[in-house]
Protein backbone atom coordinates (compact mmCIF):
# COMPACT_ATOMS: atom_id res chain seq x y z
CA UNK A 1 0.00 0.00 0.00
CA UNK A 2 2.82 2.39 0.80
CA UNK A 3 4.16 1.88 -2.73
CA UNK A 4 1.38 4.06 -4.15
CA UNK A 5 0.16 6.00 -1.11
CA UNK A 6 3.65 7.37 -0.36
CA UNK A 7 4.31 8.85 -3.82
CA UNK A 8 0.68 10.00 -4.12
CA UNK A 9 0.97 11.91 -0.86
CA UNK A 10 4.09 13.67 -2.16
CA UNK A 11 2.20 14.87 -5.23
CA UNK A 12 -0.81 15.84 -3.13
CA UNK A 13 1.38 17.93 -0.82
CA UNK A 14 2.92 19.56 -3.90
CA UNK A 15 -0.55 20.75 -4.87
CA UNK A 16 -0.62 22.90 -1.74
CA UNK A 17 2.31 24.90 -3.14
CA UNK A 18 1.91 24.76 -6.93
CA UNK A 19 -0.76 23.98 -9.50
CA UNK A 20 0.91 20.71 -10.11
CA UNK A 21 -0.79 17.34 -10.24
CA UNK A 22 -4.07 15.54 -10.73
CA UNK A 23 -3.78 12.15 -9.02
CA UNK A 24 -5.63 9.36 -10.81
CA UNK A 25 -5.84 5.77 -9.56
CA UNK A 26 -6.31 3.17 -12.28
CA UNK A 27 -6.78 -0.57 -12.46
CA UNK A 28 -6.68 -2.81 -15.51
CA UNK A 29 -10.48 -3.22 -15.60
CA UNK A 30 -11.75 -0.30 -13.51
CA UNK A 31 -12.59 -2.49 -10.53
CA UNK A 32 -11.46 -1.65 -7.01
CA UNK A 33 -8.20 -3.18 -5.80
CA UNK A 34 -7.51 -4.93 -2.50
CA UNK A 35 -4.00 -4.39 -1.11
CA UNK A 36 -1.86 -7.06 0.50
CA UNK A 37 -2.92 -5.79 3.93
CA UNK A 38 -6.59 -6.20 3.03
CA UNK A 39 -7.49 -2.54 2.45
CA UNK A 40 -9.85 -1.98 -0.44
CA UNK A 41 -8.84 0.91 -2.70
CA UNK A 42 -11.27 2.63 -5.03
CA UNK A 43 -10.04 3.60 -8.49
CA UNK A 44 -11.12 6.38 -10.82
CA UNK A 45 -11.21 4.44 -14.07
CA UNK A 46 -10.00 1.52 -16.12
CA UNK A 47 -6.62 1.96 -17.76
CA UNK A 48 -8.18 1.95 -21.25
CA UNK A 49 -10.28 5.00 -20.35
CA UNK A 50 -7.50 7.08 -18.80
CA UNK A 51 -6.16 8.87 -21.86
CA UNK A 52 -2.63 10.26 -21.91
CA UNK A 53 -0.83 10.68 -18.60
CA UNK A 54 2.06 12.91 -17.63
CA UNK A 55 3.55 10.39 -15.22
CA UNK A 56 2.68 6.71 -15.02
CA UNK A 57 3.70 4.97 -11.77
CA UNK A 58 3.45 1.21 -11.31
CA UNK A 59 3.42 0.10 -7.63
CA UNK A 60 4.86 -3.16 -6.45
CA UNK A 61 3.36 -6.30 -4.97
CA UNK A 62 4.49 -8.88 -2.44
CA UNK A 63 3.26 -11.44 -4.98
CA UNK A 64 5.83 -10.34 -7.55
CA UNK A 65 6.80 -11.40 -10.05
CA UNK A 66 3.86 -13.77 -10.62
CA UNK A 67 1.26 -11.00 -10.26
CA UNK A 68 2.66 -9.38 -13.39
CA UNK A 69 1.97 -12.50 -15.43
CA UNK A 70 -1.61 -11.20 -15.69
CA UNK A 71 -2.11 -10.29 -19.38
CA UNK A 72 -4.64 -7.60 -18.45
CA UNK A 73 -2.09 -5.74 -16.31
CA UNK A 74 0.59 -5.91 -18.97
CA UNK A 75 -1.88 -4.80 -21.65
CA UNK A 76 -2.85 -1.83 -19.48
CA UNK A 77 0.79 -0.78 -19.08
CA UNK A 78 1.48 -1.19 -22.80
CA UNK A 79 -1.49 1.01 -23.53
CA UNK A 80 -0.59 3.76 -21.05
CA UNK A 81 3.21 3.95 -21.31
CA UNK A 82 3.58 5.34 -24.86
CA UNK A 83 1.46 8.41 -24.06
CA UNK A 84 3.19 9.21 -20.76
CA UNK A 85 5.98 11.75 -20.48
CA UNK A 86 7.69 9.49 -17.96
CA UNK A 87 7.12 6.01 -16.57
CA UNK A 88 8.18 4.85 -13.12
CA UNK A 89 8.04 1.67 -11.09
CA UNK A 90 8.05 1.34 -7.33
CA UNK A 91 9.57 -1.75 -5.70
CA UNK A 92 8.65 -4.95 -7.56
CA UNK A 93 6.69 -2.91 -10.10
CA UNK A 94 9.96 -3.14 -12.00
CA UNK A 95 8.87 -6.64 -13.06
CA UNK A 96 5.90 -5.09 -14.87
CA UNK A 97 8.18 -2.71 -16.76
CA UNK A 98 10.53 -5.59 -17.49
CA UNK A 99 7.77 -7.84 -18.78
CA UNK A 100 6.59 -5.15 -21.19
CA UNK A 101 10.11 -4.56 -22.50
CA UNK A 102 10.37 -1.02 -21.12
CA UNK A 103 13.56 -1.85 -19.22
CA UNK A 104 15.35 -3.70 -22.02
CA UNK A 105 18.93 -2.48 -22.29
CA UNK A 106 18.47 -0.06 -19.42
CA UNK A 107 19.80 0.23 -15.86
CA UNK A 108 17.10 -0.35 -13.25
CA UNK A 109 16.56 -1.18 -9.61
CA UNK A 110 13.99 -2.79 -7.35
CA UNK A 111 13.79 -3.76 -3.69
CA UNK A 112 16.96 -5.64 -2.79
CA UNK A 113 15.06 -8.85 -2.00
CA UNK A 114 13.66 -8.95 -5.55
CA UNK A 115 16.85 -7.85 -7.33
CA UNK A 116 18.40 -11.33 -7.83
CA UNK A 117 15.18 -12.62 -9.41
CA UNK A 118 14.88 -9.58 -11.68
CA UNK A 119 18.46 -10.03 -12.85
CA UNK A 120 17.99 -13.75 -13.43
CA UNK A 121 14.69 -13.43 -15.31
CA UNK A 122 15.75 -10.44 -17.40
CA UNK A 123 19.50 -10.60 -18.16
CA UNK A 124 19.08 -7.79 -20.71
CA UNK A 125 18.49 -5.36 -17.82
CA UNK A 126 21.39 -3.78 -15.94
CA UNK A 127 20.02 -4.41 -12.45
CA UNK A 128 21.52 -2.11 -9.81
CA UNK A 129 20.40 -3.78 -6.56
CA UNK A 130 21.81 -1.21 -4.16
CA UNK A 131 20.39 1.99 -5.68
CA UNK A 132 17.41 3.82 -4.20
CA UNK A 133 16.16 4.81 -7.62
CA UNK A 134 17.48 4.89 -11.16
CA UNK A 135 16.62 7.13 -14.09
CA UNK A 136 17.30 6.29 -17.72
CA UNK A 137 15.72 8.78 -20.06
CA UNK A 138 12.01 8.87 -19.30
CA UNK A 139 12.05 5.53 -17.45
CA UNK A 140 12.49 5.44 -13.66
CA UNK A 141 12.61 2.58 -11.18
CA UNK A 142 12.87 2.67 -7.40
CA UNK A 143 13.73 0.32 -4.57
CA UNK A 144 10.29 0.43 -3.03
CA UNK A 145 8.44 1.39 0.14
CA UNK A 146 10.10 4.59 1.43
CA UNK A 147 12.26 4.82 -1.71
CA UNK A 148 9.05 5.52 -3.65
CA UNK A 149 8.78 8.72 -1.63
CA UNK A 150 12.40 9.59 -2.50
CA UNK A 151 11.61 9.06 -6.18
CA UNK A 152 8.45 11.16 -6.02
CA UNK A 153 10.31 14.00 -4.31
CA UNK A 154 12.90 13.84 -7.08
CA UNK A 155 10.17 14.05 -9.73
CA UNK A 156 8.64 17.08 -8.02
CA UNK A 157 12.08 18.67 -7.86
CA UNK A 158 12.44 18.12 -11.61
CA UNK A 159 9.07 19.75 -12.24
CA UNK A 160 9.00 22.61 -9.74
CA UNK A 161 12.47 23.01 -8.26
CA UNK A 162 14.29 22.09 -5.08
CA UNK A 163 12.50 24.60 -2.85
CA UNK A 164 9.08 23.06 -3.48
CA UNK A 165 10.49 19.58 -2.93
CA UNK A 166 12.09 20.72 0.33
CA UNK A 167 8.82 22.12 1.60
CA UNK A 168 7.08 18.82 0.87
CA UNK A 169 9.80 16.90 2.70
CA UNK A 170 9.29 19.16 5.69
CA UNK A 171 5.52 18.66 5.66
CA UNK A 172 5.95 14.89 5.49
CA UNK A 173 8.60 14.96 8.25
CA UNK A 174 11.20 13.29 6.08
CA UNK A 175 14.71 14.39 5.19
CA UNK A 176 15.15 15.14 1.54
CA UNK A 177 18.71 13.93 1.32
CA UNK A 178 18.72 10.57 -0.40
CA UNK A 179 19.86 10.76 -4.00
CA UNK A 180 19.04 7.93 -6.37
CA UNK A 181 22.55 6.54 -6.23
CA UNK A 182 22.57 6.24 -2.46
CA UNK A 183 22.70 2.73 -1.04
CA UNK A 184 19.42 1.09 -0.04
CA UNK A 185 21.02 0.45 3.32
CA UNK A 186 24.41 1.03 4.88
CA UNK A 187 26.86 -1.84 4.90
CA UNK A 188 26.94 -1.97 8.68
CA UNK A 189 23.21 -2.70 8.74
CA UNK A 190 23.21 -5.58 6.28
CA UNK A 191 23.63 -8.13 9.02
CA UNK A 192 21.59 -8.72 12.13
CA UNK A 193 22.47 -6.56 15.18
CA UNK A 194 25.18 -8.03 17.43
CA UNK A 195 23.82 -10.60 19.87
CA UNK A 196 26.87 -11.70 21.83
CA UNK A 197 29.24 -9.80 24.09
CA UNK A 198 32.07 -10.32 21.62
CA UNK A 199 30.29 -8.74 18.67
CA UNK A 200 28.89 -5.94 20.81
CA UNK A 201 32.39 -5.21 22.05
CA UNK A 202 33.55 -4.58 18.50
CA UNK A 203 30.75 -2.08 17.93
CA UNK A 204 31.38 -0.36 21.27
CA UNK A 205 35.12 -0.09 20.64
CA UNK A 206 34.71 1.55 17.23
CA UNK A 207 31.83 3.78 18.31
CA UNK A 208 33.82 5.12 21.24
CA UNK A 209 36.60 6.43 19.01
CA UNK A 210 36.75 5.52 15.30
CA UNK A 211 40.09 7.30 14.90
CA UNK A 212 42.09 4.97 17.14
CA UNK A 213 43.72 1.77 15.85
CA UNK A 214 41.01 -0.80 15.21
CA UNK A 215 43.12 -3.73 14.12
CA UNK A 216 41.84 -7.22 14.81
CA UNK A 217 44.46 -7.52 17.55
CA UNK A 218 43.20 -4.36 19.28
CA UNK A 219 39.61 -5.52 18.97
CA UNK A 220 40.41 -8.99 20.29
CA UNK A 221 42.29 -7.51 23.23
CA UNK A 222 39.32 -5.28 24.08
CA UNK A 223 36.87 -8.19 23.84
CA UNK A 224 39.26 -10.42 25.80
CA UNK A 225 39.21 -13.21 23.20
CA UNK A 226 41.62 -14.62 20.64
CA UNK A 227 41.78 -13.08 17.18
CA UNK A 228 40.58 -16.36 15.69
CA UNK A 229 37.54 -16.47 17.97
CA UNK A 230 36.77 -12.81 17.27
CA UNK A 231 36.95 -13.33 13.52
CA UNK A 232 34.64 -16.34 13.66
CA UNK A 233 32.01 -14.72 15.87
CA UNK A 234 31.87 -11.46 13.92
CA UNK A 235 31.62 -13.27 10.59
CA UNK A 236 28.83 -15.51 11.88
CA UNK A 237 26.82 -12.68 13.41
CA UNK A 238 27.46 -9.72 11.13
CA UNK A 239 28.16 -11.41 7.81
CA UNK A 240 31.50 -9.68 7.33
CA UNK A 241 35.01 -9.68 8.69
CA UNK A 242 35.93 -7.48 11.68
CA UNK A 243 37.98 -5.32 9.32
CA UNK A 244 35.05 -4.79 6.94
CA UNK A 245 32.73 -4.04 9.84
CA UNK A 246 35.12 -1.38 11.14
CA UNK A 247 35.31 0.16 7.66
CA UNK A 248 31.52 0.23 7.33
CA UNK A 249 31.13 1.96 10.71
CA UNK A 250 33.79 4.51 9.83
CA UNK A 251 32.00 5.26 6.60
CA UNK A 252 28.76 5.79 8.49
CA UNK A 253 30.53 8.26 10.79
CA UNK A 254 32.04 10.08 7.83
CA UNK A 255 28.70 10.34 6.06
CA UNK A 256 27.24 11.95 9.16
CA UNK A 257 30.01 14.52 9.24
CA UNK A 258 29.42 15.35 5.57
CA UNK A 259 25.71 15.79 6.18
CA UNK A 260 26.54 18.21 8.98
CA UNK A 261 28.58 20.28 6.53
CA UNK A 262 32.10 19.26 7.58
CA UNK A 263 34.86 19.57 4.95
CA UNK A 264 35.74 16.28 3.27
CA UNK A 265 39.23 16.22 4.80
CA UNK A 266 37.86 16.72 8.30
CA UNK A 267 35.18 14.06 7.82
CA UNK A 268 37.88 11.62 6.76
CA UNK A 269 40.16 12.48 9.67
CA UNK A 270 37.45 12.35 12.34
CA UNK A 271 36.26 8.98 11.05
CA UNK A 272 39.64 7.32 11.24
CA UNK A 273 40.73 7.33 7.60
CA UNK A 274 44.46 7.58 7.02
CA UNK A 275 44.02 9.84 3.99
CA UNK A 276 41.41 11.66 1.95
CA UNK A 277 42.27 9.40 -0.98
CA UNK A 278 41.43 6.27 1.01
CA UNK A 279 38.20 7.85 2.22
CA UNK A 280 37.18 8.90 -1.27
CA UNK A 281 37.85 5.42 -2.65
CA UNK A 282 35.78 3.76 0.08
CA UNK A 283 32.95 6.27 -0.31
CA UNK A 284 32.67 5.78 -4.06
CA UNK A 285 32.72 2.00 -3.61
CA UNK A 286 29.65 2.13 -1.37
CA UNK A 287 27.58 5.06 -2.67
CA UNK A 288 28.71 5.44 -6.25
CA UNK A 289 29.46 9.17 -5.86
CA UNK A 290 32.37 11.13 -4.42
CA UNK A 291 32.12 12.61 -0.90
CA UNK A 292 31.96 16.11 -2.40
CA UNK A 293 29.16 15.16 -4.79
CA UNK A 294 27.19 13.52 -1.99
CA UNK A 295 27.58 16.54 0.27
CA UNK A 296 26.64 18.96 -2.48
CA UNK A 297 23.47 16.99 -3.23
CA UNK A 298 22.60 16.73 0.43
CA UNK A 299 23.17 20.37 1.27
CA UNK A 300 21.14 21.64 -1.70
CA UNK A 301 18.10 19.64 -0.60
CA UNK A 302 18.61 19.61 3.15
CA UNK A 303 15.78 20.63 5.44
CA UNK A 304 15.95 20.18 9.18
CA UNK A 305 12.54 19.27 10.58
CA UNK A 306 11.54 20.86 13.91
CA UNK A 307 8.89 19.17 16.04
Amino acid sequence: MLDFVGPAEVFQEANQRVDGYEIVMLSSDGADVTTSMGVRVGVHAAARDAGDLDTLMIPGSESAPSVYDDPAILEAIRGLAPGARRVASVCSGAFALAATGLLDGRPATTHWKFAPRLAADYPQIDVQPDALFVRDGRIYSSAGVAAGIDLALSLVEEDHGAEVARMIAQLLLVYMKRSGGQSQFSASLRAAPPRTDVARSVAEYVNADPTRPCTIHELAKYANVSTRHLNRVVREELGMSPRDYVHSMRLDFATGYLEDGAPVALAAEQSGYTSVVAFRRAFIARLGVTPSEYQRKFLTTKRVVAV
